[in-house]
């Protein structure tokens, strides 16, 4: 299996410019693409990438999404006069054409099927096309947004065509509402479009009543067209998180895609003159990270907008890093999302209830109407949908001693290095038991003389217990040592059978609590556990099928499935709705993820809660199981080697009681895990 990450880039397509005064389009630089390809090789990440060249679209391709009227249009532009270019441009908006940029336009949709044929292909598994001009903006017969022919849309079409692929999942985290993507397919059930965008009541461009989360598509589409609309600025790390867990992957993981484009905008960065928006590069880090587990790893990232030429080529360098598999950063300060990305998630969940069954059986209604319909002005004034952005009260504007609007310069710190360990993955196995484990994975044959310094607190486990097996005192001893090779950063993550599990649960964290402040042990079973839960520093996410019976702690969260793990649907709700919101809350600085016997999770479904928590602890994961048996431990291993994990396949319908239970669950918790929260609280309520 591809195991590679592509970059496609020419310095060709930087070669146009803005030719005369436009305000509107004079942010759109050839330095976009300078800038981003230079972070990208001063960092070293270009030569861990595989270089993928570039070609020329041919007519037929871009017939896939534009009209051949409008293509004849733009084939003539090379040949305009600057006059002439001006006056043709002029029938399009906010857009500018070059005598260059129907040859750059052409590469730029041949470096995104390049990037696609090299991934359908299994050359590698995944990339980033750098290009220019972008184009999720231009529409069937128009170019729009500095857009002149549509990327992703056609990479979707070319795609379904050449490769018979039934379900393409793309995800446009750029700033603006990506309408010509929404135009191709509203009506195509065979693409699940999902778009946030800036758009305040529609006072921000482009304007259209069609950005606001009740377009849900058209027809068979129905259901498949997935706006959020962000209507106030400053939206963090929070917000974009709340969005992904309780609106994006529950329903891509139900849509099921064999492949993922991204539209990667990244004028949603703090920084962006365009975007207003809080979220730091590293967001970028994790938004990836969590799309990757989807369609057998198979992501292609497109580049669409971006401004601020630093908060660009930072934010490209974290979604290569991550497509690469380096440790995600880890994120501080998560916790409540603000009201107004709570009320468009609210009506986003409310919008599509009628489609997906991950929303079927929620009891969050609207909590407005459309955007569109309320007032534009802060106090009670006229609506007025085509107010320009700089008479926007929001704005904050500067002005210069010369009378020019000057943005206000906003500082961040630059993102830390992601540095990996010399080894991803360690397994520690029984003497004499057997596995086939992935390359690279590397077996831990001895105990490290380290693990000896706590083995006598292990022989004072035992010996409460009355037990003295040396099996035992051997696999507690390789656990051990597991952990102090993550802590001295020899190793990024570990794998441990282990014959007494509560025993082993408890060893774990009490010595990984000597170097990390704060764990979090997820927990597949019914049985019960002799962790300390009362000081906050340990948080257990337990996945059963009976409530325990041990005393409630509010760092104790039981996620109860009727049907048990095994049930697909009902445990990737929990992990999805209820686990991952908790725990990238908690910041851990270790996750110890524990597989008991008995508990009936599937492989592929463990595989995938695999992948996901690597997201956390900057992917510092122990993961403990009970058997020896071949299966299991090569899928666990092949997971912390960054393995895709494999497909699940449809889903089926989740139970009413299962999702009531957690309703119900999430709604006791949310008062103290503010990223649980899906709806604006009520009056009276934190």
């Amino acid at each position: 299996m591809a195991s590679k990450t592509a970059i496609v880039y020419d310095e060709e397509m930087t070669r146009y410019k803005l030719l005369w005064v436009d305000p509107a389009c004079k942010i759109e630089v050839p330095e976009r693409l300078t800038a981003s390809h230079g972070a990208l090789l001063s960092k070293g990440l270009l030569e861990r990438c595989v270089s993928i060249p570039v070609r020329q679209a041919t007519d037929e391709e871009i017939l896939l999404a534009h009209s051949e009227e409008y293509l004849e249009a733009v084939k003539q532009t090379p040949h305009m006069t600057l006059e002439d270019l001006m006056t043709f441009t002029q029938q399009y908006g906010d857009v500018y054409f070059h005598p260059n940029i129907f040859h750059c336009a052409k590469l730029a949709i041949g470096a995104t099927l390049q990037l696609v044929d090299s991934v359908m292909t299994e050359k590698v598994r995944n990339g980033l096309a750098l290009v220019r001009p972008p184009g999720h903006h231009s529409q069937r017969s128009a170019a729009n947004g500095f857009c002149v022919f549509n990327n992703v849309a056609i990479a979707a079409l070319y795609a379904k065509k050449h490769y018979n692929l039934k379900r393409v999942l793309i995800v446009d985290w750029d700033v603006h509402h990506g309408q010509g993507v929404q135009y191709c397919f509203e009506d195509d059930p065979s693409v699940l479009y999902f778009s946030w965008h800036r758009y305040e009541h529609q006072s921000f461009w482009p304007n259209l009543p069609e950005s606001d989360y009740d377009s849900v598509g058209k027809g068979k589409g129905a259901g498949f067209n997935i706006n959020v609309p962000w209507n106030k600025v400053g939206m963090d790390h929070s917000d974009y998180l709340s969005v992904f867990f309780h609106v994006l992957l529950p329903v891509a993981y139900e849509f099921n895609p064999e492949l993922v484009l991204v539209c990667a905008g990244f004028d949603s960065a703090i920084g962006d003159p365009e975007g207003r928006m809080n979220a730091t590069p590293e967001i970028f880090a994790h938004l990836t990270h969590l799309l990757m587990p989807l369609a057998g790893g198979k992501l292609c990232a497109v580049l669409e907008g971006g401004y601020n030429l630093t908060a660009l080529s930072q934010s490209v360098c974290q979604t290569v890093q991550s497509l690469l598999g380096d440790p995600a950063p880890q994120l501080a300060n998560i916790s409540f999302p603000c009201e107004s990305a709570l009320e468009s998630l609210q009506n986003v969940r409310s919008a599509h209830q009628p489609y997906w069954t991950c929303f079927k059986h929620s009891a969050v209604g609207a909590v407005s109407e459309p955007s569109t319909k309320r007032s534009r002005v802060e106090e009670g004034g006229a609506e007025n949908p085509q107010l320009p952005e700089q008479q926007q009260p929001e704005q904050q504007q500067l002005t210069g001693e010369s009378g020019d609007t000057l943005e206000e310069e906003i500082e961040w710190p630059e993102p830390l290095p992601r540095s990996a360990p010399p080894v991803r993955t360690a397994v520690a196995l029984p003497a004499g038991v057997e596995a086939s484990l992935p390359e690279g994975c590397q077996r831990l044959e001895e105990a490290t003389q380290t693990s000896d310094k706590t083995l006598e607190k292990i022989r004072d486990h035992l010996n409460e217990k009355g037990m003295k097996d040396e099996e035992e005192i051997a696999a507690l001893r390789k656990l051990v040592s597991l952990l102090d090779k993550m802590n001295c950063k020899e190793i990024r993550n570990g794998l441990a059978t282990v014959p007494d599990m509560p025993l082993a649960v408890k060893v774990a964290v009490q010595h990984a609590l000597t170097s990390v402040d704060r764990v979090l042990v997820v927990l597949v079973g019914d049985d019960e556990w002799p962790v300390d839960l009362h000081d906050g520093r340990v948080l257990l996410v337990q996945i059963c099928c009976k409530e325990p019976a041990t005393p409630k702690s509010q760092y104790h969260i039981p996620v109860c499935i009727k049907q048990g793990p095994g049930d697909v649907a009902g445990f990737l709700q929990a992990v999805l709705s209820l686990l991952l919101p908790v725990a990238y809350q908690h910041n851990p600085g270790l996750v110890l993820e524990v597989w008991t016997q008995g508990s009936g999770v599937k492989e592929a479904a463990w595989a995938q809660l695999t992948s996901l928590l690597q997201g956390l602890a900057m992917g510092h994961t122990l993961a403990l199981l009970q058997k020896s048996e071949d299966g299991p431990v090569r899928a666990t291993a092949a997971s912390l080697m960054g393995t895709p994990a494999p497909d699940l396949g449809p889903l089926g319908a989740l139970c009413p009681e299962d999702v009531q239970a957690m309703e119900k669950l999430r709604t006791r918790l949310e008062n103290k895990w503010e990223m649980l929260h899906i709806s604006v609280p009520t009056k009276g309520q934190d």
